[in-house]
């Protein structure tokens, strides 16, 4: 006897199947399953995919829109400076109960998997503490991977690299850096050669913020790729955002683009945040600063969609909803073609949970039982809709329960309810 059983589930390959689960791990996939179950949801017409996965997070700001004060200039850098104080006066309270908060929004949206930057900056590491707190919380429901992230500097902050190094003996997952923030290039190269021997002595991954800037001349990723191939890290390494690639000379990047795919180095541009703190010294035109992410993918780089932040010092927005990472990543990036939306969904799916290194992710007999159940019928028209999750399923575990995103009408002469799912040609 099966635990749950989803029924006529479409997949986004465009099979449709039934997918049986027992405990937390899925024991059968086949077009039609006849056995008992503990439950059985009927998915026929809906899509079931695997879990929406985030790279790229700030669980220790998430939720604090307001405090101390509100960005009135919108900058990366006013953003910053607020976090400085906030993260003085925030106790680890505050940032568990908050934290806490947006993991529910998170299971509600089908989001189960997040890696999150925690500011290893101050010598109380009061986040580091939290988020510890909430990794235990969730973990049968979420997967949290932590970075220790040096907000101010490796080198800028006093003590950046020892609280680092402290983080990550307290339990982090992933080492992170900040190169562009460094008082100079050189130290900021100096920063990557060092966080990457920290790395590759410890066995972690790296998930580098690198260059977050709209200057075309901080090549920080350059360095990145190179130390990656020096310490054999292929496979563990993200370079994050990469904005200053919107900006370079072509020719330069016609050079930098192989050099990427070669180190195996991921990309995590945040579409939703970069294009809103980039540009801001711009008069017209005005840069919106996403890295370039058609050409990353055709050369062969695993590319993802990051959320980065929600209702926190730097942005004023979000839900946790990576279709909307997504579906503002698509139009930013101009991925129209059909192929090119369907590789959009892929890329807040698969490709981010390959980032992210997640064991037993996806939809095959032997992968762990965790899905979501969408009110669409397509990879693309989920992206259209950003539909209702009418089920997720965590670690074998129905999570969250939605209704489907109807309206009733009274208009003379036409139909009594509207369904905004449409049949797309081909």
């Amino acid at each position: 006897m099966l635990d749950l059983l989803i029924k006529g589930g479409t997949l986004p390959d465009g099979s449709v199947a039934d997918i049986g689960i027992t405990g937390d791990t899925i024991t059968e996939v086949a077009p039609s399953i006849d056995a008992a179950a503990g439950e059985t949801i009927e998915a026929s017409g809906d899509l079931v995919a695997p879990p929406f996965v985030d790279p790229h997070f700030h669980m220790d700001a998430t939720l604090s829109y307001g405090l101390p004060r509100v960005n009135a200039s919108g900058t990366l850098l006013e953003g910053i400076s607020l976090w400085g104080e906030l993260r003085e006066e925030a106790s680890v309270e505050d940032m568990v109960s908050r934290a806490l908060t947006y993991c529910d929004w998170a299971a509600s949206m089908g989001l189960l998997a997040i890696r999150t930057h925690v500011d290893t900056t101050p010598d109380h590491l009061r986040g580091v503490t939290a988020m510890l707190e909430v990794r235990e919380a969730v973990k049968d429901y979420i997967d949290l991977q932590l970075v220790a992230f040096p907000q101010d500097g490796l080198y800028r902050a006093e003590n950046g690299r020892e609280n680092l190094i402290r983080a990550l003996d307290m339990g982090v997952d992933v080492v992170g850096g900040i190169p562009h923030f460094e008082r100079s290039m050189q130290d900021g190269a100096e920063s990557l050669r060092d966080l990457c021997r920290i790395a590759a002595d410890r066995g972690l991954q790296v998930d580098i913020h690198c260059d977050e800037t709209d200057d075309p001349l901080s090549r920080h990723i350059e360095t990145l790729a190179q130390e990656t191939l020096r310490h054999g890290l292929q496979g563990r390494v993200a370079g994050s955002h990469l904005t200053s690639m919107h900006s370079m000379d072509n020719y330069y990047v016609s050079k930098l683009l192989p050099l990427i795919a070669e180190a195996g180095i991921a990309a995590i541009p945040n579409p939703l945040i970069n294009i809103v703190l980039q540009g801001r010294h711009d008069s017209f035109p005005k840069r919106r600063g996403l890295t370039r992410v058609k050409e990353l993918l055709a050369h062969g780089v695993t590319v993802g969609w990051g959320q980065d932040c929600v209702l926190d010092p730097w942005y004023s927005l979000g839900t946790g909803d990576m279709l909307d990472v997504a579906f503002m990543g698509m139009h930013v990036a101009q991925m129209t073609h059909p192929d090119e939306m369907a590789q959009c969904f892929t890329m807040v799916t698969e490709s981010n949970a390959a980032i992210m290194g997640l064991d037993g992710y996806g939809l095959k007999k032997g992968d762990r039982a965790s899905l979501v159940v969408l009110d669409a019928a397509t990879p693309t028209e989920a992206l259209r809709l950003r539909p209702a999750r009418l089920a997720v399923v965590a670690k074998g575990k129905v999570v969250s329960r939605g209704a489907r995103g109807d309206a009733d009408i009274s208009i003379p002469g036409r139909p009594t309810q509207v369904r905004r799912r449409h049949q797309m040609p081909g």
